[in-house]
């Protein structure tokens, strides 16, 4: 019998997730030998622009770490999948009339850039009533590039102790984007003016674990810096479909 088109090329597709994950694996372990480090690198599997079912294929596949850019996408995916065994991560901006939506299905927003945003999540996770801890990641603008962002390196100091500070918030690292320019040596460079910040923070008592750079285009510039967490889409899943 004739395998319907549909699930030869559904197949197709989980075959090459599966070797694009392990080439990435790879290269992870490749940088990380070359440069001396041996931390674990979370992969975050961004699923923006992806259906409900490229995301269980990732699943399926070992991923748990999923990230969303924008709320309602997610919230929408969250509940499809509702039964499955996932960690769902919110990488994009966070408005904060948004950040109500965030209790009980986001356990990490990688993107608080601001008192306001500290805040509002803050008194979202009261209202909500949640026992557990929402995982904060401070996003930092290093480049300084107008278009993207993240607070000024020279502020992150005061949004770091605000949410460290909030009861309902736990405090775990920094987040950072590079400029989208194929000179490593410029990636390198934010990414290890993100370490260095995370050093001087960390000084002055501030415990940041976490360091979440890296995407597609400059993952391996990341891990050479120190990263603990890349945030994967296209290597992974190809170009959005949706």
């Amino acid at each position: 019998m004739a395998v319907p088109i549909r699930l030869r090329f559904q197949a197709m597709a989980r075959q090459s997730l599966r070797e694009n994950l392990a080439r990435v694996r790879e290269d992870i372990a490749r940088v990380q030998a070359h440069e001396g480090i041996n931390d674990e690198v979370r992969i975050v599997a961004v699923t923006k622009g992806h259906p409900a079912e490229v995301v269980r294929e990732a699943l399926e596949e070992g991923l748990r770490d999923l990230g969303e850019n924008r709320v309602q996408e997610g919230l929408a995916k969250i509940e499809v999948l509702a039964d499955a065994e996932a960690c769902w991560h919110l990488i994009g901006h966070l408005q904060t009339n948004k950040a109500k939506h965030i209790p009980g299905r986001f356990a990490w927003v990688h993107s608080v850039d601001s008192l306001r945003v500290a805040r509002a999540l803050q008194q979202a996770m009261e209202r909500a009533a949640r026992s557990e801890r929402l995982r904060v990641l401070v996003q930092v603008n290093v480049a300084g590039e107008a278009q993207k962002n993240g607070c000024a390196p020279s502020i992150a100091a005061d949004v770091a102790q605000q949410v460290a500070e909030s009861p309902a918030l736990d405090l775990r690292g920094l987040m950072t984007m590079a400029p989208f320019v194929d000179d490593e040596r410029v990636q390198r460079r934010v990414f290890g003016d993100l370490r260095h910040l995370r050093e001087r923070l960390e000084a002055v008592g501030l415990p940041l674990p976490e360091l979440s750079m890296g995407m597609s285009g400059d993952y391996r510039a990341a891990v050479a810096e120190g990263a603990t967490i890349v945030r994967l889409g296209t290597v992974l899943f190809g170009e959005r479909s949706i």
